[in-house]
């Protein structure tokens, strides 16, 4: 059994559009010392193919993907 992922900082974004659905994650991610993780509380399926596609691009992990008991998905990304 794989011990659950605890974030080291979360963010909600779900009442954010494109493109600051990135930026504020973006600046939530610099915040973070390498290899922590971040939580991005977000809604929508272009938020959440955009702030996945630029986080990689970053050169940052995807972990997780968690379905939001409101509908919204919990994004789980370890900083480069």
């Amino acid at each position: 059994m794989t011990e659950p992922v605890v974030a080291d900082l979360e963010v909600d974004i779900t009442g954010e559009i494109c493109p600051m659905t990135y930026v504020r994650t973006r600046l939530a991610l610099d915040r973070l010392q390498s290899g922590k993780i971040l939580a991005v509380l977000l809604r929508g399926k272009d938020p959440l193919g955009n702030v996945q596609r630029s986080a990689r691009r970053q050169g940052h992990a995807v972990l997780a993907l968690q379905p939001a008991a409101d509908g919204a998905t919990r994004l789980l990304i370890r900083r480069k």
